[in-house]
Order: structure tokens, then sequence, then C-alpha cells
């Protein structure tokens, strides 16, 4: 699409191409075919890796001017890239240019670059396999009848939300024993009140009376 923006997902500093013998065997290429590595290449510049939607391509590019060697457009359901059967750090390209296509060797000195290699060709294939699942999943789901849950003509909706604005019937307590219902308050509610204590007359009427009974004995 062309308003998809194309990303960098790999750059190596230093990659180098070697001319190949034709593919003898049908299982794969062999490096070891290809000469002196060490001594024998082409030519030897930056790689980088470059994504825009469901595209990639492996471009080869002079490091200091960026002029491009090859392109290289990656397919993993095609032979655009092929590992080496003897190594790990050697690939067969498959590069084109206005309708042509020829096969090269290409490699790195170290380990850790061809890991990278792998790596970002994985996670891009990991994403096109992502997209399609989403993809066939919202196909599927716009194939789904849609369901209709709006009010047809005269329905209503009736709403239980509880006991709410009933009148609470309080509790009543109940005494097994004749006391306890004795000591409750009387039947219009109301706490009968504590009488107030006796005036100082009454007290000293009290101690008088007191004396003089207490004298008849």
């Amino acid at each position: 699409m062309d308003n998809d923006y194309e990303s960098v997902l790999l750059i190596i500093r230093e990659c180098f191409v070697y001319k190949i013998p034709p593919r003898t065997a049908a299982r794969g290429y062999r490096a070891s075919e290809w000469g002196d590595l060490g001594s024998s290449f082409l030519w030897k510049g930056r790689l980088r890796i470059l994504a825009k939607g469901d595209s990639c391509s492996i471009r080869l590019e002079d490091a200091n001017t960026g002029e491009l060697f090859a392109l290289c457009p990656y397919n993993p359901a095609t032979n655009s890239v092929e590992a080496v059967l003897d190594s790990s750090r050697y690939f067969v390209l498959k590069i084109e240019h206005e309708g042509r296509h020829a096969f090269i060797g290409m490699g790195f000195q170290e380990r850790s670059d061809a890991f990278d290699f792998n790596v970002a060709l994985q996670d891009f294939t990991k994403q096109l396999q992502a997209e399609k699942k989403a993809a066939e999943r919202a196909a599927h789901a716009d194939d789904l009848p849609k369901k209709d849950y709006s009010l047809k003509e005269g329905q209503t909706i009736s709403i239980n939300i509880g006991n709410v604005g009933a009148k609470r019937n309080r509790p009543t307590a109940t005494s097994s024993s004749s006391s306890s219902s004795s000591s409750s308050p009387a039947s219009g509610g109301m706490v009968p009140l504590i009488p107030p204590p006796p005036s100082a007359a009454q007290v000293k009427q009290q101690q008088q009376q007191q004396r003089n009974n207490n004298s008849l004995f």
C-alpha cells in the first residue's frame, strides 16, 4: 500500500558476495565449493533489510556512498534466500534487476551477523502470518449474521430492583420469664422516671422515727 511506511529491520556493516557454480545437488548449495572464502569474494559492503507493508527486500549497498549493488526481494514462500548446507554464515540470494534474476553467494565473517540476519527474516515472516490470520478473523466476523437486539414495536422491558420503598417492620423482643416482662416498659413505650432523692427534712424525720423505735426496745 502507498500509505505504508518503510522500516529498516537490520543493518550489517560488512558482508561478502561470491560467484557460485550452478546448483548440482537438489538438496542445496555448499560454501566449500565457492573457492577461498577469505579472498575470492567479488564484492564487500553493507547489507540492509527493509520492509514496507507486506514486502521485504535485502539491499547490498556500498558502505560509503550507499550505491546499490544488488537487490534481493525476500519472499518466505520462495527460494529467495537459502542457507548453505555446510556453514551457518553463508547464504544464497536470488537477486533481481529489470525482470531478470541471478543467484549469488553471500556471507559474513561473524556468526552473530548471520544470526541477526536469520532472526530479522524470521520476525518479518511471523509478522506476515499474524497479519494474515487477523485479516481472516475479521473477514469471518463480517460473514456472520448480525444479531438485532433492538426492541420491536410494542415490546417493553420490566426491571425488578427488589424491595425498594417497602416498609420494614421493627422486630419486637419477647421474654420467656415473668421477671423480665414485669421490668419491661409500659405499653405506651414510655420508660418510668426514677423518683427524686428525699429532702433533708425527710431524712431528718426518718432518722428521728428510727431512734424512737429503738428506744421502745
